[in-house]
């Protein structure tokens, strides 16, 4: 995968999958710890001790369609390619939390992509679906809630165009003002 923006979408979709019908993904960026960390965290039908400890291997799946799973494989060795790394604590008919860490200036670190269009993804194809997306840098943040989006919209589809189209903008505004506010000071 490209960047982190997809494999974060394939989690979730993993996640969905699972029957989750919540997921919360979170981004925190901690540039004076030098780490990048990622948790993606559902309510889904959780994973048993056995299947937890194959997970991360490329051929192991518990989708009946198919006989791979590369989602969390691939996630891993992106971790890895910077010094980091991935665990997953799961419990069946509780949930799955994965957690990845990068090394934030590392050269083989993928850049995160368009988070705001994964994001909108997730909410357009699962509208039932509660989604929170938190995104930290140094301390400031930026939080998505869809519960309480749902609750201003008031009956309106969160899925519907005018919806998707004041969202698009203020998750890409959020996420700009969140880095412009983080941007390394320029000394004169």
């Amino acid at each position: 995968m490209r960047d982190l923006s997809l494999h974060i979408l394939d989690i979730a979709e993993n996640s969905i999958a699972a029957q989750a019908s919540r997921i919360e993904i979170r981004l925190e960026e901690n540039r004076a710890q030098n780490v990048l960390v990622l948790e993606i965290t559902d309510n889904g039908k959780g994973m048993d001790k056995d299947l937890q400890s194959r997970v991360l291997s490329p051929f192991v799946t518990s989708r009946t369609t198919r006989k791979v799973g590369l989602g969390l494989s691939l996630l891993a060795a992106a971790a890895e390619a910077t010094g980091g790394g991935v665990s997953i604590e799961s419990e069946p008919g509780k949930g799955t939390r994965v957690r990845a860490t990068f090394e934030l200036n590392h050269i083989d670190l993928k850049p995160l992509g368009d988070i705001a269009e994964t994001i909108l993804t997730l909410l357009i194809g699962n509208p039932g679906l509660d989604l929170v997306y938190q995104h930290k840098i140094d301390g400031d943040e930026f939080t998505l809630d869809s519960r309480e989006i749902k609750a201003e919209l008031d009956g309106i589809p969160i899925h519907s165009p005018e919806v998707v189209k004041i969202l698009r903008k203020n998750i890409k505004e959020g996420l700009d003002q969140l880095r412009r506010k983080n941007e390394p000071r320029k000394s004169l």
